[in-house]
């Protein structure tokens, strides 16, 4: 007999006894019952001798109706039995279920109840062979499926015939059974050692089978080499991707003109379309953000708000591009900016993101034009928490011209000169200026995006003009500071 008992509840969720039924219970669950034996009887007339914590099965099926059954429930009762198991699922008459309950014993019942009990008793006896044969079982399968991490998941799940995840580090579902565990602190986990995302394999496996627990955890180990490799084939491959979008991109915005035709050639192949005419999309995020890891999440936003675009990774986020056959009307193009805020909306809730939206322009030329406008709309966005972080070029008029007039090498100059007085100053008096300016003179913005308090805002703003000996109520002068901080900001 083994010194760590099966808990009756987990035996009846464990594979092998699926076709097991509850017949009878005397608290309407069996609950945690110890079984700690298997003893097999011939038939309901069998003698009960010793039965203590014991799973006692009977193998020969006998009339429900026959007084002889609740003796053998008596008889079950008095040995201090965990549990009786019956051949067949039929329900028992009222008397026996009553007389069940009332003596505190669980009846159960299978159409092959040696086979419940042979199962039951390699749980309890034959551990080892318990953690060996899912250990092979799992290799087996690893080397057997094909497929990429879904595939294999579902092969895994189907052999250890139990739920199986691949959880990211905050417990949300990459692979496995939608939807994701109810409860991922109650499954058994192994950490897969693959990509630049926490991952792990999880399992549900219910408490109270020592065999089984120590079957799975060995088992999760092999599995999760196994899903790390392809994690790792699937990652090399998704860069690869990456780097060929990358470079693609690169060179028809560099080149400023007419592309080359093997430029153009290998466009047409990536399914780009470069005829036509484009609005631009520049998404700018945190250094700590992987674009080629989350462009899947810029792609579900995009698709939830309707969005049609091309996404590509490109330095700190992403530029992405809308191209329609035809000239769109007005109501298209409104459209379509509407389904941009939306998108960038989507992705804030997860994303600390800003988004930048460039005007329509035509063909291949046009294209780096309107990406251009866009990253430098991102730029505005990243300080315009009153917007979403998000810009549209077309809102900007002349105050676009001036930005891109802030990035020549002669207002950088003056811009840094003006501002010299600020340098080193405590309190980061350029930032605050800057958001500032963005919010319009508002000291309740600025403080909100700058997270300190109205009155910091206040007493580093009333410092800034004393030293710049400025007058912000003058809007020439406010103009020139404002462009003179976009400048010095940017190319720092």
């Amino acid at each position: 007999m083994t010194d760590a008992p099966l808990a009756l509840r987990a035996l009846l969720h464990h594979p092998d006894w699926a076709a097991v039924t509850v017949l009878a219970t005397p608290v309407g669950e069996p609950g945690g019952v110890p079984v700690r034996d298997v003893v097999t009887v011939a038939d309901l007339r069998a003698d009960v001798t010793s039965a203590r914590g014991a799973l006692l099965a009977v193998a020969l099926s006998g009339d429900r109706e026959d007084w002889h059954l609740d003796a053998l429930l008596r008889r079950a009762a008095a040995a201090e039995a965990a549990a009786v198991l019956l051949p067949g699922a039929e329900p028992l008459r009222v008397a026996s279920r009553l007389l069940a309950e009332r003596v505190g014993l669980t009846v159960l019942g299978a159409r092959d109840p040696l086979a419940a009990a042979m199962a039951a008793t390699r749980l309890l006896r034959e551990s080892d062979q318990v953690v060996a044969q899912l250990v092979a079982t799992t290799a087996a399968v690893c080397s057997a499926t094909g497929g990429g991490v879904d595939e294999l998941v579902a092969a895994l799940a189907a052999a250890w015939r139990r739920p199986i995840w691949l959880l990211d580090g905050a417990g949300d579902r990459l692979a496995g059974p939608d939807p994701g565990p109810s409860d991922p602190s109650a499954l058994l986990t192994r950490a897969v050692g693959a990509g630049r995302r926490p991952t792990v394999l999880a399992a549900a496996v219910p408490p109270g089978i020592p065999a089984e627990l120590a079957a799975v955890r060995a088992a999760l180990g092999v599995a999760a080499g196994a899903v790390g490799q392809r994690l790792a084939e699937n990652r090399l491959a998704v860069e690869r991707d990456a780097r060929l979008r990358m470079s693609l991109l690169a060179e028809l915005v560099q080149a400023g003109a007419e592309p080359e035709p093997g430029v153009r050639r290998r466009a047409l192949d990536a399914g780009w379309q470069l005829d036509g005419w484009h609005v631009g999309i520049r998404i700018d995020v945190p250094d700590s953000v992987d674009p080629v890891t989350v462009r899947p999440e810029v792609l579900r936003a995009f698709e939830a708000a309707h969005l049609h675009a091309l996404v590509v990774e490109q330095g700190r986020g992403w530029g992405a591009w809308t191209t329609f056959g035809e000239e769109p009307s007005a109501t298209e193009l409104h459209r379509h900016a509407a389904a941009a805020r939306r998108a960038q909306w989507l992705l804030r809730s997860t994303l600390p993101s800003a988004m930048g939206v460039g005007r329509l322009y035509r063909e291949a030329t046009g294209l780096a034009r309107t990406l251009g406008e866009a990253g430098d709309a991102a730029r505005l966005a990243a300080t315009r928490s009153a917007g979403g972080y998000f810009v549209h070029v077309d809102r900007l008029g002349l105050g676009q011209l001036l930005l891109a007039w802030t990035r020549t090498d002669t207002f950088l100059l003056a811009a840094r000169s003006l501002l010299e007085p600020l340098r080193d100053q405590p309190g980061d008096l350029l930032a605050t200026l800057t958001a500032y300016l963005d919010a319009e003179s508002s000291l309740t913005e600025t403080a909100a995006v700058l997270g300190v308090h109205r009155n910091t805002v206040a007493t580093r703003m009333a410092k800034a003009q004393e030293l710049l000996g400025v007058e912000l109520t003058d809007p020439d002068e406010r103009l020139a500071l404002h462009l003179a901080c976009r400048s010095v900001l940017f190319h720092s």
